[in-house]
C-alpha cells in the first residue's frame, strides 16, 4: 500500500518472506506504564526500535529498556545521543512526563493564552515545551516566574526531578549529554525517531490523515501548530472529543521517516505504480506474532492506559 510523497511514494516493505528480519516489525500495544520484567520490556523496545534482528538492534533494545519510560520516549532519547541533541531531548522527555504545565483560569483565559503564545515555536509543541523549560531555568527556576506566565510550578518541579533522574541514568551508562544549540532539525529528527508510528500527512480536503491507517485527524486547538498546517507531522497521542485530535505535535520532513524507520517506510518508484496505487494508504510490515489488526489505532486506543512514567 502506498502514500504519495514528493512525486514518489511511501511503500510497505515486502514482509511476506520467511526472512526473520521481518518478523517483528509491526506495531505492538505497549503498556504505557512500562511495566513487566526486564526481558519483556527489552523485547518490546527491540520491536519498537529495530529494523532487523542484529546485535546492534539488541543493544538498542537493551539500552532503551534502561530508561523508565515508554518505548517512544526511550527511542527518542537514545537517538538524541547519536544526533548530538541529548541536552534538549532530556528536557523534552522530562516535560512530557508531567501533566499539562500550562494553566488557564476562567477569569483570565485571554491573558493566559497570550502568555502561552509567546512560548510557541514554529516547529511545534515539543520545542515549545523545551522553550518553557529553558526560560524557567534562565529565571532561576522561580515560582514567581511561573505565576506570571500561567505555568504550573509544581509540574515544572516534577519535570526537573525527572530530568535529574534521567541525567543520572545517562551518566551511569556514560552517555554523552550534548546540546544542538539552535539546530532544531536534530531535535525534530530525534522526535521523529521515537514517534514515527504516529506520523500524519496533511489531507488536501481537510485536516490530516495518519500514514499507518489513513484515519482522519486534526491538530488540537491548543497546539503551537494550530492553523499553521505543516505538510507532515508526528504526534504523541490522539484525543477523541468531537473529532480525533493530535496532541503534542511536531512538524517533520518526510525523508526522516525513511531514515529513522526503514523497516516501516521506503520510497517507491513513482514510474512503476498506478495513479490509484499512489492514493492508497500504507500499512506496517506483517507480524506473524500478532493478530491481523492489532496495530490499528482503534486497537491501541482501546488498550491504552494513562501514562505514569515516573514516581
Amino acid at each position: 500500500m502506498l502514500s504519495t510523497i514528493h512525486g514518489g511514494c511511501f511503500q510497505e516493505r515486502d514482509a511476506t518472506k520467511s526472512d526473520p528480519r521481518y518478523s517483528a516489525a509491526e506495531p505492538i500495544v505497549h503498556d504505557s506504564n512500562a511495566k513487566g520484567d526486564g526481558h519483556q520490556r527489552s523485547a518490546q523496545f527491540r520491536l519498537h526500535g529495530s529494523s532487523t534482528s542484529t546485535d546492534d538492534d539488541n543493544c538498542l533494545g537493551a539500552a532503551m529498556a534502561d530508561f523508565p519510560m515508554d518505548p517512544q520516549n526511550a527511542k527518542m532519547l537514545i537517538s538524541s545521543i547519536d544526533l548530538g541533541c541529548s541536552e534538549e531531548v532530556l528536557s523534552i522527555v522530562a516535560m512530557l512526563s508531567v501533566q499539562n504545565v500550562f494553566y488557564r483560569p476562567k477569569e483570565k483565559q485571554a491573558q493566559a493564552d497570550s502568555k502561552k503564545a509567546k512560548f510557541h515555536q514554529p516547529e511545534g509543541d515539543h520545542l515549545t515545551l523545551l522553550t518553557v523549560y529553558n526560560a524557567w531555568k534562565a529565571n532561576n527556576y522561580a515560582n514567581a516566574w511561573c505565576y506570571e506566565n500561567f505555568i504550573q510550578a509544581r509540574s515544572m518541579r516534577r519535570a526537573q526531578d525527572v530530568r535529574k533522574q534521567l541525567l543520572g541514568i545517562m551518566d551511569r551508562y556514560k552517555h554523552e549529554v550534548v546540546s544542538a544549540g539552535r539546530d532544531y532539525n536534530r531535535v525534530r529528527r530525534a522526535i521523529c525517531s521515537g514517534f514515527f508510528r504516529n506520523a500524519a500527512k496533511k489531507d488536501p480536503q481537510e485536516g490530516y490523515k495518519t500514514l499507518v491507517e489513513g484515519t482522519p485527524v486534526y491538530i488540537h486547538p491548543s497546539s503551537a501548530l494550530f492553523n499553521r498546517n505543516p505538510e507532515w507531522v508526528v504526534y504523541n497521542e490522539l484525543l477523541l472529543t468531537t473529532r480525533e485530535y493530535c496532541h503534542t505535535v511536531t512538524s517533520i520532513e518526510p525523508k526522516w521517516l525513511i531514515e529513522v524507520a526503514p523497516q516501516f517506510f521506503k520510497v517507491a518508484d513513482a514510474n512503476k505504480i498506478s495513479k490509484r496505487k499512489k492514493q492508497e494508504k500504507i500499512e506496517p510490515l506483517f507480524n506473524k506474532y500478532e493478530p491481523k489488526d492489532e496495530w490499528r489505532l482503534s486497537k491501541i486506543k482501546r488498550n491504552a492506559r494513562s501514562s505514569q512514567t515516573f514516581g
